[in-house]
């Protein structure tokens, strides 16, 4: 079962392809002065999954874009399937020392997109969102993924809390980002682990730190002592991979 939630457009030639590949396209906007290798690559795939072509004026796509970086293709899409924790659960599963991010009320799409380009490239299983008070799938989230929003699967919950006893009840670890806590290179990434992100101002919420089973924190030695959510989620998920190679 997949929730749906209104995502008209993805815009550039990653995210384009990446859309039209998994099949979530409806009709391609491309700039009618355009041409070049990009042009004949996206038509043929667009022809190949029938999807329409509109040759459209260059103001036109910025306007649809509201004035993003759009390469000259914007192709507008269903609405975002997300998954849900079962299939997260299920395909965490099949894979040894898996590892399933939690994102807690994150705000800025660009740290969505990012968190999810760098989850694609290290194997993470899965990504769970609360429904409210947070960014959902967006088109700036797809653009800055880079196409990762089609293969990483995301569950949007209402309650994040019920879902840490639920994630403990499979047998996993719930791990914490925290100022004070275990130096990110002495942590012990065995077994199944769940990683809180916490939102880019208030970091995680009282209520999950209660359960988390302990807390990790990067070692820094510069004079500003955090980092952006999306490269601290980064550095820890490449920690996690790192220790499977």
């Amino acid at each position: 079962m997949t929730e749906k939630q209104a995502n008209d457009v993805v815009y550039g030639v990653h995210a384009t392809i990446e859309a039209l590949e998994a099949n979530t396209g409806n009709k391609l906007y491309i700039q009618d002065d355009l041409r070049g290798k990009n042009v004949d690559k996206i038509k043929a795939l667009a022809g190949q999954k029938k999807v329409v072509i509109s040759w459209t004026p260059k103001k036109t796509l910025s306007e649809m874009t509201q004035g993003a970086v759009h390469q000259g293709f914007v192709l507008r899409v269903s609405q975002f399937a997300y998954s849900d924790l079962a299939t997260i659960l299920a395909k965490a599963d099949q894979e040894e020392n898996p590892l399933i991010l939690i994102l807690d009320g994150l705000t800025d799409p660009h740290n969505l997109g990012s968190i999810l380009r760098t989850a694609d490239a290290t194997g993470v299983a899965g990504i769970i969102i609360p429904k409210h008070r947070a960014v959902g799938v967006t088109p700036v989230v797809a653009k800055t993924s880079t196409g990762a929003v089609e293969h990483v699967p995301i569950a949007r919950v209402t309650n994040l809390s019920q879902t840490l006893d639920n994630l403990k009840a499979e047998n996993y670890w719930i791990f914490g980002t925290d100022m004070d806590g275990t130096p990110s290179h002495k942590w012990n990434t065995a077994g199944k682990i769940a990683l809180i992100i916490g939102n880019e101002g208030k970091g995680i919420s009282t209520n999950l730190k209660k359960q988390v089973d302990e807390m990790i924190t990067i070692p820094m030695t510069g004079h500003v002592q955090s980092l952006n959510a999306s490269v601290a989620a980064a550095v820890l998920m490449y920690e996690v991979f790192r220790n499977k190679l």
